[in-house]
């Protein structure tokens, strides 16, 4: 999605993750997908081993100076979620949610536990929240809308903003085309938006 292809490689310090330029800055990503022979290759592990790869990632890579480390973590509160929990206490929290009640309500559960493990919800955002037309701009509401909003109401947490699915934008990211370069994509500004919310808190 930002573009960054190959495989980490170790130095006398650990691993180095993948980087690519970003604005003024740099963007540094590892992944297992990185670490595989063949990419389309799945990873079947079970716990343990996921749970020791975690601190792997945490600790033996040569992240450099950050300003943010974001860990992108399947759905659920699974051993992923408890092994990050520890291994960063206090850390904080975005849910993503679609609009369908029946998405809602497990991300209702992980907002129990995240007050359970003592971790801040900064907010809950919406994807899928319409679909742009590729040919004309306009937003049509493919899974309805809304139902991020009002779970974070409902449980008094920050709703940073709804994101809808644009074909274009998907394309772009594909391509490894940055944020700031689609002004024109309505799901890019969503991004934008979101990112500068969250800097703020």
């Amino acid at each position: 999605m930002i573009g960054l292809k190959g495989s980490i490689h170790s130095c006398a310090q650990g691993w180095l993750p993948l980087t690519a330029p970003l604005g003024k800055g740099r963007i540094s990503a590892v992944s297992l997908s990185y670490l595989v022979e063949n990419q389309d290759d799945p990873v079947i592990w079970r716990g343990p081993k996921k749970t020791a790869m975690i601190k792997q990632f945490l600790s033996d890579v040569c992240w450099g100076e950050l300003d943010y480390l974001l860990i992108d973590t399947p759905p659920g509160t699974s051993d992923e979620h408890m092994t990050i929990m520890e291994c960063i206490p206090g850390c904080s929290v975005v849910l993503v949610t679609s609009p369908q009640a029946v998405a809602a309500a497990d991300v209702l559960r992980q907002v129990t536990f995240c007050k359970k493990t003592n971790a801040k919800v900064l907010g809950i955002i919406e994807t899928m929240s319409g679909f742009v037309c590729p040919n004309c701009s306009d937003c049509g509401l493919l899974f309805g809308q809304g139902g991020g909003r009002r779970l974070a109401e409902h449980c008094n947490i920050n709703f940073l903003g709804s994101i809808p699915i644009d074909p274009n934008l998907s394309r772009a990211l594909d391509k490894g085309e940055l944020l700031q370069n689609l002004s024109s994509s309505p799901s890019a500004q969503s991004y934008c938006d979101i990112a500068k919310l969250l800097t703020k808190t």
